[in-house]
């Protein structure tokens, strides 16, 4: 079971299910909801995602996905899009240990700020990562 939440504790989340998909994007619109060049996240279905306290505020980030965040201190958690509606992506570093859920690539790299430079050797992607074949 994994177990996260904000910064200042009022919204608290449990995840039963084994995560995958675990990336950093680096698009624009993750860095500037975050205010950080990159966002490390990953991916378990919407029902095994489970919230324990607290209300998530959330917003239209785009025409297709909404973003929650605490109401309190501004934590982002959580992403959802109408095109993956079985899933809820959720923020590596909200995790209470988040050192054990480390990304797999990086993704949306046509956006990485310039300034940042990948030297981790993980597999990078220009957009999404490609769909498995098979």
């Amino acid at each position: 079971m994994l177990s996260g939440g904000c910064f200042c504790g009022f919204v608290r989340y449990e995840i039963a299910a084994a995560p995958y998909s675990e990336t950093c994007c680096h698009c624009s619109i993750c860095r500037r909801t975050s205010g950080a060049p990159f966002v490390a996240w990953f991916s378990v279905p919407l029902g095994d995602y489970r919230l324990v306290s607290g209300e998530p505020a959330s917003f239209q980030s785009s025409d297709h996905a909404t973003r929650t965040f605490c109401p309190r201190c501004g934590t982002p958690l959580s992403f959802r899009s109408r095109n993956s509606p079985s899933e809820i992506d959720v923020t590596t570093c909200s995790l209470d240990m988040p050192q054990a859920l480390p990304p797999r690539d990086h993704t949306y790299t046509s956006s990485r700020l310039g300034w940042v430079e990948l030297a981790d050797d993980l597999p990078s992607y220009p957009e999404a990562r490609p769909e498995p074949s098979g």
